[in-house]
């Protein structure tokens, strides 16, 4: 199917890119594409102007010091997975971007693409919220950071103003004894999830977990934490009793609907068997 019409930009600054954005009611911001650009072959979407934003050096890089990581918007996945202070800092993060599509597509998809088109069936959004991950956006206003929980308000729709771009994604830096876990199913490697976990908690002395925050995708409008397991675990040692516990709230907890790859029934549990999955990797991880 063919694109609709529509002009054509790419400016070489953030400024110009935003005011490229404010000049026309109908112009839209391109990262890398992999999902905007199939939607517009549809015409569910007919933008007017594309803002392509490659050109643009302040959105790339990846930075890593004692207070986090912050990453550029338009920084591509494989860039992430290939940088070896990631799987240090928050393994978390190239765990799951393994699993986004495939290779062809993280070597042209960026993250800010994929918190801006807030897909709930994709891995960044739920990872973001396992992260406590602020989004820096900007616009004519100037710039703001938006709380990951407060981005993804609905299926492919977010809080941002439709003149504003994602500059970078702020992951805090979190305590040498935080845990990570992350799983999904899929019915081929590639395919969206039929649901999937992605989790962090801090682990004390005593090995009780503290901190916990649990994003489920795919399963719901939006990513969402799940906030009856986390508080089975909050406090307690991660073990055999209480991820039973919590994988059986889990399930309870979420209301997914059915489709032709799954029916509703099946995503309830299998929120749990991702669950149960993700917290007995944390748990054995001895970083």
């Amino acid at each position: 199917m063919k694109l609709p019409d529509f002009e054509y930009r790419a400016p070489d600054t953030l400024a110009e890119a935003v005011v490229l954005l404010a000049s026309s009611e109908g112009a839209r911001p391109l990262a890398g594409g992999q999902s905007f650009l199939p939607i517009m072959a549809f015409r569910l979407a007919e933008p007017t102007m594309l803002v392509d934003l490659k050109k643009i050096q302040e959105l790339r890089g990846i930075q890593v010091s004692e207070q986090g990581v912050r990453i550029g918007a338009m920084t591509r996945w494989r860039e992430i997975l290939d940088d070896p202070r990631l799987k240090a800092a928050i393994p978390l993060l190239p765990e799951a971007i393994e699993h986004v599509a495939h290779y062809q597509v993280r070597n042209r998809g960026t993250i800010g693409g994929s918190l801006a088109h807030a897909d709930p069936a994709a891995e960044m959004p739920a990872v973001a919220l396992a992260l406590d991950a602020q989004i820096e956006a900007m616009g004519p206003k100037g710039r703001r950071m938006i709380a990951a929980q407060d981005l993804f308000v609905g299926p492919l729709m977010t809080s941002l103003e439709t003149d504003e771009i994602i500059v970078a994604v702020h992951i805090p830096a979190g305590p040498s004894n935080r845990r990570y876990g992350f799983q999904e199913f899929s019915r081929r490697r590639g395919d969206f999830a039929l649901a999937g976990i992605a989790l962090s908690y801090d682990q004390d002395a005593q090995g009780r977990a503290a901190n916990i925050r649990i994003a489920a995708f795919s399963i719901a409008d939006t990513p969402v934490r799940l906030k009856a397991a986390e508080a089975i675990l909050n406090g307690k040692i991660v073990d055999a009793s209480t991820i039973a516990a919590a994988a059986a709230a889990a399930s309870g907890e979420v209301d997914p609907a059915g489709d032709i790859h799954a029916s509703a029934r099946y995503r309830k549990a299998l929120v749990g068997t991702m669950l149960t999955r993700a917290l007995e990797r944390a748990a054995a991880d001895a970083r």
